[in-house]
């Protein structure tokens, strides 16, 4: 296969999550449109990397794997912290860091 077939796969990853970043109101599905774009940039790195001879991406690929695995973690920490002071997970109804 060739690398235009992992970036166009990449490029399609990345488009549908940052139409769902703009389009949806729920905490959870924002999140995972969020990991979504990560992983297209990780296929980006892993497919330049694996093209060009070097382990380079591919150690960045992983390093990448694991902040985005830390950034999950507390974002579903702070998920479930506003769904026990408002109720909801709907991001357009919460208001608590508003003036």
């Amino acid at each position: 296969m060739s690398l235009y077939i992992y970036l166009l796969v990449a490029a399609i990853i990345f488009t549908i999550g940052a139409y769902g970043i703009m389009t949806q109101k729920s905490g959870i599905k924002i999140l995972m449109c969020i990991e979504l774009m990560l992983n297209a940039s990780n296929i980006n790195l892993v497919a330049f990397s694996s093209f060009g001879g070097n382990a380079t991406g591919q150690v960045f690929a992983l390093f990448s794997i694991a902040i985005a695995a830390a950034e999950a973690g507390i974002g579903f920490a702070i998920l479930v912290a506003l769904f026990r002071v408002n109720g909801t997970i709907n991001l357009d109804k919460i208001n608590i860091l508003r003036w």
